[in-house]
């Protein structure tokens, strides 16, 4: 990439060097997985290692509750002569639904909600002013955060490979400052925002292809859902908690 700023018709297209991409996961099979989780059980030892999800950014996962009490000595467990329990934990279940081609992505786990909104449905090419009927959806996630009684927020900014890293920094920055303007005005002074811009960081598809390119640029908004404990998430960033209503210089 080139220090040089670049234009804006060539901001998010225009590529300065190779795209990046984001490695591909292996396909399981059914017995596969049936044995590994049988080691799970009875070893506490996984047999084969699985593919890790996407890097996901600091600070954006809550902490799950922590998991309930089993008496390995129940006659219940019925286990077999030698075989232990596992350390008990709660497995995370993923929820994703896509709308509209893939516009808007709402993900659902056992401690977070999610929501990822394309740029090309918030804003203007380059641009980090929202379009008129970007409004409607993020009034629509504001119902959301109420409904859950959240009372912290984060707002991360995407862009893909494309153009110089610094742009991206400051357009994908400027776009979560903008979302967040606009969920503040539905929301009370109660919530707090965690707002950062990451670039090209932490991709969700291949920047290799447009259509890769397109799901990278988005706005992510998330937030706990009741019992989660949001707390030690953002520390160490540039933007850190940001007051509900305020915006950035």
């Amino acid at each position: 990439m080139t220090d040089s700023a670049p234009t804006p018709e060539a901001a998010e297209r225009a590529p300065e060097g190779p795209a990046r991409r984001t490695p591909g996961r292996r396909a399981g099979t059914g017995s596969a997985a049936l044995t590994a989780l049988l080691a799970l059980l009875l070893t506490g030892t996984p047999a084969e290692a699985a593919p890790e999800d996407p890097s996901a950014p600091p600070g954006s996962l809550s902490e799950a509750a922590p998991p309930p009490e089993v008496d390995a000595g129940s006659p219940g467990l019925r286990l077999t002569g030698g075989a232990s329990l596992a350390p008990v934990k709660v497995l995370d279940i993923k929820s994703v639904v896509e709308e509209l081609g893939g516009q808007e992505r709402r993900e659902d786990t056992n401690t977070d909600v999610k929501f990822a909104l394309q740029a090309e449905v918030l804003f203007p090419k380059n641009s980090p002013k929202l379009n008129p009927e970007a409004l409607s959806r993020i009034e629509a996630i504001a119902d959301e955060v109420e409904a859950h009684k959240a009372t912290t927020v984060r707002v991360f900014g995407f862009t893909d490979d494309l153009g110089s890293y610094e742009h991206g920094k400051l357009l994908s920055k400027r776009r979560a400052d903008s979302v967040h303007d606009a969920l503040a005005s539905h929301l009370g002074p109660e919530v707090t925002y965690e707002v950062r811009g990451y670039s090209e960081d932490y991709p969700i598809a291949d920047n290799s292809s447009e259509q890769g390119r397109r799901k990278n640029r988005r706005v992510e908004v998330s937030f706990p859902r009741p019992g989660a404990d949001p707390a030690e998430t953002g520390k160490g960033t540039e933007s850190g908690n940001k007051p509900a209503g305020s915006a950035s210089p």
